[in-house]
């Protein structure tokens, strides 16, 4: 039996999303792996529950988890070194609902200031428990299977009209797999498919996806990427993906 690899988009703080997604997988095995896009944070109501699961998740599965580095995840740690607070105050972030959940706090709506005694808790996020800066640090940047090569935006220009493997992606080349958004690498890119999230279905090229380009809000497919971050936390939902037979998992109800 073929291993069987499910790659999961953004989450950003929406346990129910992940509850319901992960109740629709077919029974796992050991030879079977879990592949979380990053983004686990920010925006929705329940970041602090969705990374205690994410962190148990290895105790509860057979399957392999491999959870990569999403941008959120990036963002924050670098705002805590002192690297870039500037991160955390755009309110689109979810940064503040974030801080909200760890802190046991009613959420607040998408888009609210934080109060003035909050943005010092935000640049220096010592809200987060240290088990989870530490679960957070040593996230992965990318993953590669026999399907797959799996990265949270995508894979940056090389300088000869090409792209880079993750494996070759160093200094500004590796903040890229985390952070690009780019056209070409979405239309251009041929090779071993890449699964990747962190741009909505939504404003991805249309007329470049084979997957129900009908429906914007649906997984995204392009000739060799396929882009599976449909929204969640964001009033969206949850999408998987399992390779290597392409079945599509969704945490929303379909209408009949």
């Amino acid at each position: 039996m073929t291993a069987r690899t499910f790659a999961i988009g953004d989450i950003h703080g929406d346990l129910e999303h992940l509850e319901a997604l992960l109740a629709k997988l077919p029974g796992l095995t050991g030879d079977d792996t879990l592949v979380f896009m990053g983004d686990y944070v920010d925006r929705g109501p329940d970041s602090a529950g969705v990374v205690r699961r994410l962190m148990a998740l290895p105790d509860a599965t057979p399957a392999q988890v491999v959870c990569l580095r999403g941008n959120h995840e990036d963002g924050w740690l670098r705002a805590i070194s002192g690297d870039w607070p500037q991160f955390v105050f755009p309110v689109h972030n979810g940064c503040l609902q974030a801080m909200e959940s760890f802190l046991g706090r009613p959420i607040s709506p998408l888009g609210n200031m934080p109060e003035p005694g909050d943005f010092e808790h935000l640049v220096k996020g010592d809200f987060f428990p240290p088990e989870v800066l530490a679960w957070m640090g040593a996230l992965r940047w990318w993953y590669e299977d026999e399907h797959a090569i799996y990265v949270h935006a995508g894979l940056p220009d090389d300088d000869q009209g090409g792209f880079l493997h993750p494996s070759e992606a160093t200094g500004k080349a590796q903040s890229a797999l985390l952070w690009l958004r780019s056209r070409r690498f979405f239309e251009d890119y041929r090779g071993k498919p890449v699964i990747f999230g962190h741009t909505v279905t939504g404003d991805l090229p249309p007329e470049l996806s084979t997957y129900t380009p009908e429906d914007h809000d649906d997984l995204w497919a392009g000739p060799a990427v396929l882009g599976i971050d449909t929204g969640c936390g964001k009033g969206g939902f949850l999408t998987a993906v399992e390779l290597p037979t392409m079945l599509v998992y969704e945490s929303r109800a379909r209408q009949s």
